[in-house]
Order: C-alpha cells, then sequence, then structure tokens
C-alpha cells in the first residue's frame, strides 16, 4: 500500500508549499484540502506552476477535497455545485488528478433515508456525468453527523447512482464516531468501490456536550480510541493495495511546525502499511 499526505494534516500551510512537505516528509501523494485549491485559483498562478511543482518533487495528487453539502435541493444551490463540480474537474484535468471528494452534509436531516438516497443520488449523478468528460472519478465521504454516515448506506447511494465513476472512501474516525460500520463490513466491500484511505484516529465526545472535529480528531494515531491496526487488516482484507492518506484534523496540530507534524505522521503511517 502507497502513502499519501491529506493536507488538512498541515492546514496551515499553503497548496504549493504542501507539494515540499509531503515529498520531504516520504509520501509518495497527496490529497489536497478543498479550500486550499480554492484559495490557489485567486493567487491567478495557475496550473503551469503546479504541474512544475508536482515534476520537480516527483510528487502526485490523488484527491481534492472536496465538494461539500451535495444533497442541496435548491436551483440555485445545485447551480453552484455544478459550476463547482466543473471547475475542479478542469483544473483535476491540467494537473493529472482523477478524483474529487462529495461530501453530504446536513440538508436532509430529519427526512425518511428513502428520500435521502434518491435526492442525493440525483445530484451525484449529474456530478458523475461532468466529471466523465474529464476522466474523473468521485469519492464519497459518510460524514458521522450526515444522515448518510454508514457504508451500508453508501453503497446503497453507489447502486442507485450507477455510474462507473463513483465509489467511496474509508474514513476510519467518521465511521468509528457515526457507529453503524463495523470493521468486518469493511472487511466484506467490494474493493472496486474504494477510492482512498483515510487513516485517522480519535475520541467521541460525552453524551450531551459539543461535538467539535477538531478537539475530538486531535490525536495522533495510537493516542485515541480507535483501533487503527483491525480497521487497516480490514481494508487489506478486501484487496485493496492502493493509497492510504494520513489525515488529521487537529486545532492543537495545525499550531505546529507543519514540517515536523508531516514527517512525524509519515512514520506513524509506514507502522501500519
Amino acid at each position: 500500500m502507497k502513502k499519501a499526505l491529506h493536507t488538512k494534516t498541515i492546514w496551515k500551510s499553503n497548496f504549493i508549499s504542501d507539494i515540499k512537505i509531503a515529498k520531504e516528509a516520504g509520501f509518495e501523494a497527496i490529497e489536497m484540502a478543498g479550500t486550499k485549491v480554492w484559495d490557489y485559483f485567486e493567487t491567478g498562478l495557475g496550473t503551469d506552476y503546479v504541474n512544475e511543482k508536482l515534476k520537480e518533487h516527483d510528487m502526485k495528487i490523488i484527491s481534492i477535497n472536496d465538494i461539500a453539502h451535495i444533497e442541496r435541493t435548491d436551483d440555485e444551490s445545485i447551480k453552484k455545485m455544478l459550476w463547482e463540480t466543473h471547475k475542479l474537474c478542469q483544473f483535476s484535468k491540467e494537473i493529472d488528478n482523477h478524483c474529487i471528494q462529495l461530501v453530504p452534509l446536513l440538508a436532509l436531516e430529519g427526512r425518511p433515508w428513502e428520500e435521502v438516497r434518491r435526492l442525493t443520488a440525483n445530484n451525484i449523478r449529474r456530478i458523475a456525468d461532468i466529471g466523465k468528460q474529464y476522466d474523473v472519478k468521485f469519492q464519497l465521504e459518510p460524514v458521522a453527523w450526515s444522515p448518510i454516515h454508514s457504508i451500508s448506506q453508501t453503497v446503497e447511494l453507489i447502486e442507485e447512482v450507477g455510474r462507473d465513476n463513483f465509489g467511496t472512501v474509508i474514513d476510519f474516525w467518521h465511521l468509528y464516531y457515526g457507529s453503524k460500520t463495523t470493521p468486518e463490513e469493511v472487511a466484506k466491500l467490494d474493493k472496486n468501490l474504494i477510492y482512498n484511505i483515510h487513516f485517522c484516529d480519535g475520541k467521541k465526545n460525552p453524551p450531551g456536550t459539543e461535538c467539535d472535529e477538531t478537539i475530538l480528531r486531535g490525536h495522533m494515531a495510537g493516542e485515541g480510541d480507535i483501533n487503527l491496526q483491525e480497521w487497516v487488516d480490514a481494508v487489506k482484507a478486501t484487496g485493496y493495495n492502493e493509497y492510504m492518506s494520513y489525515e488529521l484534523v487537529s486545532a492543537k496540530h495545525w499550531g505546529m511546525d507543519t514540517r515536523e507534524i508531516a514527517q512525524i505522521t509519515s512514520k506513524i503511517l509506514d507502522k501500519y502499511i
């Protein structure tokens, strides 16, 4: 299995610096946080500069994270979502990235599952059809507090969407926190549905307290409550042998030296893959 760095891990660094930092730390690729991509657009520097740096450091981008609120239903929001899709797909084509993450959030909270699945699938089909034009696929991240928070729901959604460029990412913390997916379920997945792995540790907040992701996920691997080896073994049991991305969503660690954090996470990931 190959190592990637999710650049939320080094959140305070910028797009271009992330490429060099990841390479120096021993990673083979990066998943680029979507906000860093949009910030880069505002510089006007263009894709030639990105490709120059990727070539210079022998790095590749394997995913852009993300297009969020994919369950939105009002016409104006859908129009914006499809514009975002075209923009990120065009950028992806120019830098040889072939995957973009999709994130469902809370717009359909409280509705019946069949309705959530149908409305979300309608949007994803439109997104996937745009991606097809650019040779881009899409990985859904089941989000712990979203109506779509389990692998079983994700598989149902993939079947309803019915597009061969739509799959899922296995995010250890979100699946652990969502409490509806077991490593045993992951081990039985068709590996062709798995586009990436988010390797991460963390905890759950006590009942009745606020869920602050940047605190609950503020733990290096081995410091949280997730049995990481169990999840890693489950992924390996599927036959998946592509990238595993270290993702550290941590306000505490964002205040530290980005190069040091990249190096620490790289060494930790070596132990598991």
